[in-house]
C-alpha cells in the first residue's frame, strides 16, 4: 500500500555494472525496510539492467524501469513521477550507503516536520584499485528554526559541500512534487536542482552523522578529462549564487566571502583545465583563454572579498591577482600533473583548501 512506504529510494544507472551490485544491497540492508527502490536503466550499454533485473526478482520493493538513454536527470525524473514514498532519496548507482542512514534521516524528518535532512558523507578517492584516501564532511547537528536562519546560515553548509549533492539529503515528496521541482537536464544537474530546492525551503535539519559512500574511483578518466565549457558552466553557476543570495536578501560578510572564496577557487581548476594535457586549444589558444578567465572584473570583485583558508590556495592566487597569463599558465601545468601523477597528494590539496 502507498501509505505503507516510508522513503521511495531513486536510482539512474549507466554503466555501472562492476559496482551497482554493492549500491542495492546497501539499501537493501538499510534498517529501515518501508522503501520502495526505483531503478531507471538509462539504456546502459553494459549488463548494470540485467544486473538490477536480477535482485528485482528476488525483492519486491525493486522496480526496475528501462529507458533510451537521456541521462541521470531524465532517468531520475521519470521515478520522481512514479514515487509513492512520503520522502525521496536520491542514490547513485556506483556508491554505498550505511545501514542505518534511511532510518535516521527519516526519525528526523518525522520528529522536527522536516522538508530537507542533510546529512555528512565521505568522499573515497582512489589513487590505484585497491587504495584511497577518505575525506570526511559534515556540519554540527542544528535543527533551523526558521527560514531565515537557514538562509544566513547556509554558507556553513556550502563551505562543507553539503548543499551541492542530492545522495546526503532526505527530502519530503510534497515539497519536491507542489514547487515542480525536477533535475534539470542539464551536466551537473545536481547543483541546479539542490539550489531549487533550498531556495523556498523553510524547515531544515543537519545531522553530523556521516553515512554516504561516494566512490571517486576511475581516478584516471577523472583527471585526464578536459571540458571545453567548463568555464562558462562556472561563470553559470556563480550566477545562480549572485540570484540565490539576491533572492534571500542575504548579504552578511560570512555569506558573500564564501560566494567569492567559492568562485575564484573554481577560476584555479579553470585555469588547469586550459592547461590540461587534453585540451584542444594550442598554446596561443591556452593563453588567450586565460587572459579571458583572469581578466574577468567578476575576479577582481571576488577577490576583494575572498580569504582563502590555506596557505597554498593564497600562494595559487597571486598569478591572479597580478594578471600574469604566464605564470598562471605554469601554474595550471603544475596543478594538472599533480592531478594526473598524485592523486593522493591531489585529494589532501583539495580537501584542505
Amino acid at each position: 500500500m502507498a501509505q505503507e512506504i516510508k522513503i521511495s529510494v531513486i536510482m539512474p544507472v549507466y554503466n555501472v555494472e562492476q559496482f551497482v551490485g554493492k549500491a542495492i544491497e546497501s539499501i537493501q540492508n538499510q534498517t529501515l525496510k518501508e522503501f520502495e527502490f526505483l531503478i531507471v536503466d538509462d539504456g546502459t550499454p553494459d549488463q548494470s539492467g540485467k544486473i538490477c533485473d536480477e535482485y528485482a526478482q528476488k525483492d519486491p520493493r525493486i522496480q526496475v524501469f528501462h529507458k533510451e538513454n537521456g541521462g541521470a536527470p531524465s532517468a531520475r525524473n521519470l521515478a520522481i513521477d512514479r514515487a509513492r514514498g512520503k520522502y525521496m532519496y536520491f542514490m547513485d548507482s556506483d556508491d554505498w550507503a550505511e545501514p542505518t542512514m534511511l532510518e535516521d534521516m527519516y526519525r528526523l524528518a518525522e520528529e522536527h516536520h522536516a522538508q530537507l535532512v542533510v546529512a555528512g558523507f565521505y568522499i573515497e578517492t582512489y589513487y590505484n584499485d585497491t587504495e584511497y584516501v577518505t575525506t570526511e564532511l559534515s556540519c554540527p547537528d542544528r535543527v533551523f528554526q526558521t527560514q531565515r536562519e537557514f538562509r544566513e546560515n547556509a554558507y556553513q553548509l556550502f563551505d562543507k559541500n553539503l548543499l551541492y549533492t542530492p545522495w546526503n539529503k532526505l527530502f519530503l515528496s510534497q515539497y519536491l512534487l507542489d514547487n515542480g521541482l525536477r533535475f534539470p537536464q542539464t551536466w551537473m544537474d545536481d547543483f541546479p536542482f539542490n539550489l531549487m530546492v533550498i531556495r523556498e525551503v523553510e524547515k531544515v535539519v543537519v545531522t553530523s552523522k556521516k553515512y554516504y559512500h561516494f566512490m571517486r574511483a576511475r581516478a584516471e578518466s577523472e583527471t585526464a578529462r578536459y571540458r571545453d565549457d567548463l568555464y562558462p558552466k562556472r561563470e553559470e553557476e556563480h550566477s545562480w549564487m549572485l540570484d540565490l543570495y539576491g533572492h534571500w536578501q542575504v548579504s552578511n560578510e560570512p555569506s558573500m566571502e564564501m560566494v567569492s572564496r567559492r568562485y575564484i577557487e573554481r577560476v584555479i581548476g579553470c585555469l588547469e583545465n586550459v592547461t590540461n594535457v587534453n585540451c584542444t586549444l594550442d598554446r596561443k589558444g591556452r593563453r588567450a583563454a586565460i587572459r579571458e578567465i583572469i581578466r574577468n572584473p567578476r575576479v577582481s570583485e571576488a577577490l576583494k572579498t575572498a580569504r582563502p583558508r590555506s596557505a597554498y590556495m593564497k600562494l595559487m592566487l597571486l598569478p591572479v591577482r597580478w594578471k600574469n597569463v604566464t605564470l598562471c599558465y605554469y601554474e595550471g601545468k603544475v596543478i594538472s600533473w599533480v592531478k594526473t601523477k598524485n592523486v593522493k597528494m591531489f585529494a589532501k590539496l583539495k580537501a584542505g583548501r
